[in-house]
């Protein structure tokens, strides 16, 4: 008979740290279904972001710990993940199909906001997650380009709502697909507003772990409209290293803070240029501001992104840098800094809005 018990297996598991989080599995009660059976081992570990480009090497680092308990000799092990609701903003309404919402903004143009926004979102599918991206650039929409997105008009099967289209496998709105590429919207500020939330509200999302919102840049009465009316689970800045986009982006990061939406993490991009010629390295926009400013407002450094031609001759061709080449170390880069916005989000506090019982009050006869 066996004398291995699951105290032993849990201390031998406790060992093992998720690279993620820099906590681990049994402490976090990510552990699940433990089971032993003479000298068989089996168990799941549930992570609460996608990860499916780590988890033959979490499985692999799980089951070494679980051998190194004396008498184990099979160890079965699952590794999932399992993506949920978080909270939003209170008193704003929550929009159906959709789990997380993520805002991603800059305060000034220019600085790569929607080619990170695009890669994020993909990078994040890359990872195993159900993701959508939302133009959130009334005046200015890139998405259809940067997804290979032409000439197509979306669906509405019931005349009041649209069905998103797909891009690289991703749900994807736009006022880009309702209008002409060269026609302008000569739209005061409540008119764009309104129109963004009809593509967000009106749109049938289907299942989505998260929702990209590609911001326009700025700081002004759409962003804060948006802000205010969009159930945001949080929100990403992106900034050059240069001290002007800096000084943006701090109001940008403000912003958010007024209206209770919480700062995920500063992403600091064009960080540095490498010459493919002779591999010499130029900070081109300065050095740290990005990581500078995170220290300053005590919010999390997401990463740094180089300036790369590749990245904006993908994304011009429709075929962004993760879908490119989707192996490579550009693309390894977002897909980190997409992983740790998704542990960012699995940190918040759970929605039990859907949980609550639905009540309703008649008169009494």
């Amino acid at each position: 008979m066996s004398n291995i018990n699951d105290a032993a297996i849990k201390q031998a598991l406790q060992a093992v740290i998720d690279p993620n989080t820099g906590r681990d599995f049994v402490s976090t009660r990510q552990l699940k279904n433990l089971r032993v059976t003479g000298s068989d081992v089996a168990f799941d570990v549930e992570l609460g972001y996608p990860a499916a480009s780590q988890i033959d090497g979490l499985r692999s680092a799980l089951i070494a710990a679980a051998r190194s308990v004396e008498g184990v000799a099979n160890v079965s092990v699952s590794v999932t993940s399992k993506i949920v609701a978080h909270s939003a903003q209170r008193g704003v309404q929550l929009l159906p199909g959709v789990k997380n919402i993520i805002a991603v903004a800059s305060g000034k143009g220019g600085v790569g906001k929607s080619t990170t926004a695009v890669n994020l979102a993909l990078a994040l599918a890359a990872e195993g997650a159900a993701v959508g991206i939302v133009d959130a650039d009334i005046y200015g929409p890139s998405q259809p380009m940067m997804l290979g997105i032409t000439g197509a008009r979306p669906e509405s099967y019931d005349g009041k709502t649209m069905e998103p289209l797909i891009g690289h496998g991703i749900q994807v709105m736009s006022i880009g697909f309702l209008v002409d590429n060269d026609q302008a919207m000569i739209w005061r500020g409540p008119m764009a507003t309104q129109a963004l939330e009809q593509l967000l509200r009106q749109t049938n999302w289907k299942d989505l772990d998260y929702l990209i919102v590609d911001m326009p840049p700025g700081t002004g009465d759409i962003q804060l409209t948006l802000a205010q009316k969009v159930p945001l689970t949080g929100a990403v800045i992106v900034t050059t290293p240069q001290d002007i986009a800096l000084l943006d982006a701090k109001k940008g990061l403000k912003m958010f803070e007024k209206v209770s939406v919480p700062i995920l993490g500063v992403v600091e991009n064009m960080a540095v240029y490498c010459c493919p010629n002779c591999g010499h390295t130029e900070h081109i926009f300065g050095a740290d501001g990005g990581k500078k400013m995170a220290a300053e407002y005590d919010i999390e450094y997401l990463g740094a992104l180089p300036l790369n031609l590749s990245i904006r001759v993908q994304t011009d061709a429709g075929c962004p840098t993760v879908v490119a080449e989707p192996d490579g170390e550009i693309a390894a880069l977002y897909k980190t800094v997409a992983r740790r916005i998704a542990v960012k989000v699995a940190d918040k506090a759970k929605d039990y809005s859907s949980k609550f019982p639905t009540i309703t009050v008649s008169k009494g006869t």
